[in-house]
């Protein structure tokens, strides 16, 4: 679908409104989000993505509309598994619960920008050089095997490459100063550990992106459709990781799912010549198996033993 430069300025400014909403109006003092305000703010994250599809219906018809919430339930389930890794860096770097939402909004906001650059690369691919498609089809396959056998995130954000050189570039404070990322001692310009977990945060969401932005261009090429999809998706990541921060645990049947869905669209995109199937199939399968991945885990011994434990 053709869209032109003004929609591209008038979504990207939205966004910035929205975050800066988000960081100096409500969030202007730092404070530990509560399972309130984070389940409001997932709410409307998710209302936003949906009302979105619906102007897109609007605008376009059912087809691309069907393609951005395909490209959208699927970012969005694939980016649960980036709550885990965040858990992991915020433990790691022993980033205090009050400075934890300033860290995700900063780093979404970093690693909106290098998906941009992502998406645009992924989709001058698919588009000069049609053998690409089976190379992401490949890739998607084997990181779906590959989640399916794993034994968890193996993720360790002090090897970071990007963590690495800045710690070249700039000295860094031993503790965090409120919630500053840089500042002067002695005359010199010091980084704090919050930067560090800002650009860790940033840096892991896109190599992560690497098995899901191929999965959204498997159900649609066009690059607006797959950035607002990855948008309103890490967007309303903030928000559910506050929600979910601690349940992660009981999801402990979501890794299966997450894994065939990425072995599906993987397949998807290898038969692509031979046979495509509709958007509304794609979609279904999609949402079916993370759902059905989600009511597994809830079913599971940690179910039963919650209930018994209210139960006493």
């Amino acid at each position: 679908m053709h869209v032109d430069l003004w929609i591209w300025g008038a979504f990207v400014g939205f966004i910035i409104a929205m975050l800066v909403v988000d960081l100096f109006v409500l969030h202007r003092g730092a404070h530990e989000v509560g399972l309130r305000e984070a389940g409001l703010w997932s709410v409307i994250w998710v209302v936003l993505g949906l009302a979105f599809g619906v102007i897109v219906w609007i605008w376009e018809g059912p087809a691309p509309a069907g393609q951005y919430l395909a490209g959208y339930v699927i970012e969005r389930s694939l980016s649960i598994d980036n709550l885990f890794v965040f858990a992991l860096i915020f433990g790691y770097f022993a980033v205090p619960t009050v400075y934890q939402h300033r860290v995700l909004m900063w780093g979404v906001m970093g690693a909106l920008v290098l998906r941009a650059v992502f998406i645009a690369a992924g989709v001058t691919l698919l588009e000069s050089f049609h053998w690409t498609t089976y190379v992401f089809g490949a890739l998607l396959l084997v990181t779906g095997i590959r989640l399916a056998r794993s034994s968890g995130n193996h993720v360790d954000p002090g090897r970071n490459p990007v963590l690495r050189l800045l710690h070249r570039l700039l000295p860094m404070t031993a503790a965090y100063d409120d919630e500053r990322m840089v500042v002067r001692r002695e005359g010199r310009l010091m980084a704090t550990p919050l930067l560090a977990v800002v650009i860790v945060v940033a840096t892991t969401d896109v190599v992560f992106a690497v098995d899901s932005i191929p999965a959204v261009l498997a159900v649609t090429r066009d690059p607006f459709l797959v950035f607002t999809s990855n948008a309103f998706a890490i967007l309303g990541l903030r928000a559910l990781y506050f929600l979910l921060a601690g349940m992660m645990d009981r999801f402990r049947h979501l890794k299966i799912g997450l894994a065939a869905v990425l072995v599906f669209v993987g397949v998807k995109m290898l038969v692509s010549d031979v046979f495509e199937p509709p958007i509304w199939a794609s979609l279904a399968v999609i949402a079916t198996t993370i759902g059905a991945s989600v009511a597994a885990s809830l079913r599971g011994p940690w179910a039963d033993a919650h209930r018994a434990n209210v139960a006493e």
